[in-house]
């Protein structure tokens, strides 16, 4: 059985201006700052009518779902549990709610466009869930980080458990829309080899487009990103091995794997 990989591709007229973290180096001064684990599920921003993708796109609940959600605006995650983004996307994409909603939790991250710190705003998002009740509603613990060390702590224990990363953010900010220094992310990726069995060379530039690879399991993909000029000018070989980071596997598709190539191997597959 062939495996492809799967872009989900939306249709929307307007987009969000959502807040995105960038990515954590590890130089950043982050003291005083709080982490959670960051959620593999689908994005729901609540503009205090209806939820939204980040995209802007309607996803449509099922009305108990929304019940006593508030006027003002909403940021979070709509997830069930750990490795299980396609159960998520096949229930919250389906334009007719079933009953499988009842397994996901809407995970609040951000109380957009409220004045205050980060604290005080989810503090907002507290005290209306204390007297409006939902229980398909949750409030992401914000964990105060002691260290560095601390902190790689929580990312390793995030993933062992099939977590897919964490996100840092200074909680003195005010909120702010778009990326910035103040929020962060940290994945961990996964090294794997695989066998190049075909080259795909732009015809407009003429440089290399994308590798078919193969696993050793048998899985077959694209891979097209992540490669420097130099790699893109002088591509690896047909039945060249080479090493690629992936950060993650769903049960049917690759989806994280073609991201970072690495390098190529000079090892030839006889």
């Amino acid at each position: 059985m062939k495996y492809i990989i799967l872009f989900f591709l939306y249709t929307y007229s307007f987009s969000i201006e959502v807040q995105k973290p960038k990515v954590y180096n590890g130089n950043e001064n982050i003291n005083g700052w709080v982490m959670s684990e960051k959620l593999d599920g689908i994005r729901g921003y609540w503009n205090g009518k209806e939820l939204l993708t980040r995209k802007g796109k309607k996803i449509y609940t099922p009305k108990w779902f929304i019940k006593n959600l508030p006027t003002f605006e909403l940021d979070g995650e709509l997830w069930t549990k750990r490795n299980d983004f396609e159960t998520i996307q096949n229930i919250i994409m389906d334009k007719t709610p079933s009953k499988d909603w009842k397994n996901i939790t809407y995970n609040i991250f951000e109380v957009p466009n409220t004045k205050g710190d980060f604290k005080s705003r989810l503090k907002k998002a507290k005290l209306w869930f204390k007297k409006h009740q939902n229980n398909h509603v949750k409030i992401i613990k914000q964990i105060r980080i002691e260290n560095k060390e601390h902190l790689n702590k929580f990312l390793n224990s995030v993933i062992s458990k099939k977590g897919e990363g964490v996100i840092i953010k200074n909680p003195n900010e005010e909120y702010h829309s778009g990326r910035s220094q103040h929020m962060l992310k940290l994945k961990k990726a996964q090294d794997m080899e695989g066998k190049v069995i075909a080259i795909a060379i732009s015809k407009k530039t003429t440089v290399l487009k994308s590798l078919l690879i193969k696993l050793e399991n048998g899985v077959i993909f694209n891979l097209g990103s992540g490669f420097t000029k130099k790699q893109r000018k002088k591509p690896p070989k047909i039945g060249e091995i080479i090493t690629f980071k992936y950060f993650g596997l769903t049960k049917k598709v690759n989806l994280d794997l073609p991201h970072f190539y690495i390098q190529e191997k000079t090892k030839q597959i006889r």
